[in-house]
């Protein structure tokens, strides 16, 4: 049973930085992808950057420049660091993991970014 522990999350000031991480337990191919979507109240939930274990990146446009996801294989672990947090920011953040077509989540870490 693949499992997601999120941590990290909390309160921040505008400006400010925050890293939030991931480790994942479980059976895990070695061929997957780890990332990190938010969910803002009455919103859907979106992407903000993945990477692959091959290295592989991807980042939304409304981070890009702000943020920076980062892995370790060996660990099962998955970073992400943003930089010049914006009240727009505050949400639930979600680690994802993804084996082919099998998608698991974690229970989500919220953060908030005070003006």
């Amino acid at each position: 049973q693949v499992q997601l522990v999120e941590s990290g999350g909390g309160l921040v000031q505008a400006g400010g930085s925050l890293t939030l991480s991931c480790a994942a337990s479980g059976y895990i191919s070695i061929f997957n992808t780890m990332g990190w979507y938010r969910q803002a109240a009455g919103k859907q939930r979106e992407l903000i950057a993945s990477r692959t274990s091959s290295g592989n990146t991807n980042y939304a446009e409304f981070v890009k420049g702000r943020v920076t996801i980062s892995r370790d294989n060996a660990k099962n672990t998955v970073l992400l660091t943003m930089n010049n947090q914006k009240p727009v920011d505050t949400s639930g953040y979600y680690c994802n993991l993804r084996i082919v077509s099998c998608v698991y989540w974690g229970q989500g870490t919220q953060v908030t970014v005070s003006s």
